[in-house]
């Protein structure tokens, strides 16, 4: 059975791109997708100290990222757009990232470059005007007619800060509608990464990247790599709610336990390439979470499923997740004696008991 044949006859293009956000949204809030593999952190723990030598109000969160100024090392990862639903979740992560200082992606632009009309759905600057904004495409468009004219008006779009290239190739062989020739990719990346504006990241959507891909990425230009790990979202468990068969409902489940579990990606990557920026992402649900992906390696920590469910309540809703996850961090760092990222970075966390 070739799983990318089946299209829906009446239906164009625009119309299935915005059908197929809404129902990511809502099985994403609705059911169970979580992949059935852990991410790995549990195996690492701080070391507690009674006397951490610290005051605590000192602590410092603040990091430059792309020589863009943060205020803690947090990234609301790329997650949704193309519809009016989305569009008000994009608003509510906006106004909270930029009340918190912190990063943003979007979810992929494909359906505002497809149809003009839905460019107001990511179209969030007004609500964010001094945190970094990435945009996003899928990098598999790029072998469907995409090329660099498309990467630039993704960008400027959303007057974005760098440009997310998402690699999701089992989720597209899983989808009816999926694209799934990614022959050839990189040398058309790396004319894109040399003649666009702002930098590329390269980012998985939950089964991870590993040393091999990094390396290969990062030689074709990509500026920084988010591993998006497994042990989050499986989007595998996504189509498979939204399959269309039984056939590929069953297919789509026996991916539950595929993929790089997040930690494992961090170490891989940063012990093969030590001078880049990673982002961790993938089944993170808190500070401490975050925390030990820095001191395995990464720069930045993602979520994406806590705010979604923040979002759909309110901007408000949103700034106290935030909020929660930068407390944990902050305690996380004074009960093991961390006074910044600096020394958080180079702390070596012990294998838990």
């Amino acid at each position: 059975m070739a799983l990318s044949s089946y299209e829906h006859p009446i239906m164009s293009k625009v119309t299935r791109t915005s059908k197929r956000k809404s129902e990511h949204i809502r099985i994403n809030l609705e059911e169970d997708v979580r992949s059935g593999l852990t991410t790995g952190l549990e195996r690492f723990q701080f070391e507690h100290l009674a006397v951490p030598e610290l005051d605590f109000s000192k602590i410092d969160l603040s990091l430059n990222f792309l020589e863009l100024a943060l205020q803690a090392p947090l990234l609301i990862s790329s997650m949704t757009g193309g519809t009016q639903e989305a569009k008000a979740i994009n608003i509510a992560l906006a106004e909270a990232a930029e009340a918190k200082g912190i990063a943003l992606g979007l979810g992929s632009q494909r359906a505002a470059l497809e149809n003009r009309d839905l460019e107001d759905t990511y179209n969030i600057r007004k609500y964010a005007p001094t945190i970094p904004i990435f945009a996003n495409l899928g990098a598999v468009q790029i072998n469907y007619g995409y090329a660099l004219d498309e990467c630039k008006r993704a960008v400027e779009m959303v007057q974005a800060d760098a440009l997310v290239l998402h690699f999701n190739a089992l989720q597209e062989a899983l989808q009816p509608e999926g694209d799934t020739n990614f022959e050839g990719l990189l040398s058309k990346i790396e004319n894109i990464a040399t003649h666009l504006s702002v930098p590329i990241i390269a980012k998985e959507v939950g089964w991870g990247i590993g040393a091999h891909s990094a390396r290969l990425l990062i030689d074709s230009g990509v500026r920084v790599i988010d591993i998006a790990g497994a042990g989050g979202t499986s989007w595998s468990q996504v189509e498979m709610y939204r399959a269309d068969t039984e056939a590929r409902a069953k297919i789509a489940a026996t991916f539950i336990d595929w993929g790089i579990p997040t930690s494992s990606a961090v170490i891989e990557v940063h012990q093969a390439l030590p001078q880049i920026d990673i982002i961790a992402s993938g089944g993170l649900r808190s500070g401490v979470d975050i925390a030990k992906c820095i001191a395995l390696g990464a720069s930045l920590g993602g979520m994406a499923s806590p705010y979604l469910k923040a979002a759909v309540i309110s901007t408000r809703a949103v700034v106290e997740a935030i909020d929660l996850v930068i407390a944990e961090l902050k305690i996380c760092m004074f009960a093991s004696g961390i006074a910044d990222l600096q020394a958080l970075r180079s702390y070596e966390l012990r294998q838990a008991r």
